[in-house]
């Protein structure tokens, strides 16, 4: 995930898309909420195509800078409790692996209030078995949250997505959970020595949450809003549900052409993917979290200056680069980010979620400025790219004149 980008340098010369044709005239007709500045209008313009393009119902755009909400938007709608129902600036959406930046600071913050050590052996922590592996006492976390633990999913099927044949193994009933993954894992040989390469893994961010929730005494989503958001006024943000009948009032719907097997009971229905077809409990360290686009560019202001979440030292140590890892293109990845050094010798950080009924971007770049954009529907079979929103909000930022000085931040939180 994430292999190749952030990496744009945003130049004065770059232009919004432009909408031509049928295409403007879809483009226009997408409902819209919230507030876009007329001097931000690339951005707005350069959203609707890429919705009407890839046949997106709902979407949200949030844009800051320097600290300062600038842009927040919602686009389309969805059908609730028989009603249809626009999307708000405010509106919650499954963020896939956004969550990871929040676990990262969580372990930050922990070690900052002297509750542990980021070189601490996570099979120490957890009290986990190292009988079937030994190089799992060589787990710290920081080789957990840089993705460096030990754990391939190119070579091992991802244990979040294996959910029947984990069950399977382990001779349980569905829904399993996080002691019953953790079982099923331990019990396997490492795909590589822990610290030797980099390769992404959401089974080393839910073992992270399970760090968090031992160190606290808390619940993981107790600690996370308590802790890190509560401080600085985000008070929407929960741990998502796997089913439509679970859904929050505010949250909307996901899309996915796709149907498996219910992973949340035993009984072989085929249901939507989104629905059913994956645990969002078990997601909830590396990819459970719902948020609007707003309180997510929110979210990226506690790593701009020491607060009340984070203080200089952890922030650094968020962004810190890992001991292997750094790749062609001079980005690595940090505590739940990846980060570049940009042309200013400032740091880029960013990262993208995905999930079947999902697809989320968050950005910090140069100049202050951050934007985040989240759809309810992820790239699919015969779907164009959604990779490229990188490029497109990046080369809406470049086109903007004069940066609207107006901070919308008070009318969402």
């Amino acid at each position: 995930m994430l292999t190749r980008r952030r990496l744009l340098q945003v130049g004065a010369g770059m232009v919004p898309a432009v909408v031509l044709g049928s295409e403007a005239a879809h483009a226009s007709a997408i409902p819209t909420t919230g507030v876009v500045p007329s001097a931000l209008a690339g951005f707005d313009n350069a959203m609707k195509t890429y919705i009407a393009e890839r046949n997106i119902s709902c979407a949200q755009l949030a844009v800051a800078k320097k600290g300062k909400i600038l842009l927040a938007r919602g686009y389309g709608s969805y059908v609730a409790n028989g009603k249809t129902v626009a999307v708000q600036p405010t509106s919650l959406f499954r963020i896939a692996s956004l969550s990871k930046s929040l676990t990262g600071a969580a372990l930050a913050r922990l070690a900052q209030d002297g509750k542990v050590a980021l070189g601490a052996k996570v099979a120490d922590l957890l009290g986990l078995s190292t009988s079937a592996d030994p190089r799992l006492k060589d787990v710290t976390l920081w080789r957990l949250l840089q993705h460096t633990g030990g754990w391939d999913r190119s070579v091992s099927p991802d244990p979040l997505w294996y959910d029947q044949g984990i069950a399977s193994a382990l001779g349980v009933s569905l829904p399993i959970d996080h002691d019953d993954i953790i079982k099923y894992v331990t019990a396997r040989k490492l795909d590589f020595t822990p610290g030797s390469k980099y390769a992404y893994s959401n089974y080393g961010y839910m073992l992270a949450g399970r760090v968090i929730e031992k160190l606290s005494g808390m619940s993981y989503e107790t600690y996370v809003r308590n802790t890190l958001l509560a401080p600085v006024g985000i008070t929407r943000m929960r741990l998502g549900r796997s089913l439509r009948s679970q859904a929050f009032p505010t949250e909307v719907t996901y899309e996915s052409q796709y149907t498996r097997k219910s992973v949340v009971d035993d009984s072989g229905e085929v249901v939507p993917y989104p629905y059913g077809g994956f645990s969002m409990p078990n997601q909830d360290a590396n990819g459970g979290w719902l948020a609007s686009a707003v309180d997510m560019v929110k979210w990226g202001f506690v790593f701009d200056a020491s607060g009340p979440v984070l203080n200089k030292t952890s922030i650094g140590r968020v962004f810190a680069k890992p001991e292997t890892g750094v790749n062609s293109n001079g980005s690595w990845y940090g505590l739940g980010w990846h980060v570049r050094t940009n042309n200013l010798g400032t740091l880029n950080t960013w990262h993208t979620g995905s999930m079947p009924g999902t697809y989320s971007f968050l950005a910090r770049i140069q100049h202050g400025v951050s934007y985040c954009a989240i759809f309810n529907r992820r790239e699919e079979e015969g779907t164009p790219d959604f990779d490229s929103i990188d490029p497109i909000l990046g080369k809406a930022t470049g086109a903007v004149k004069t940066w609207p000085t107006t901070d919308l931040t008070s009318r969402y939180f």
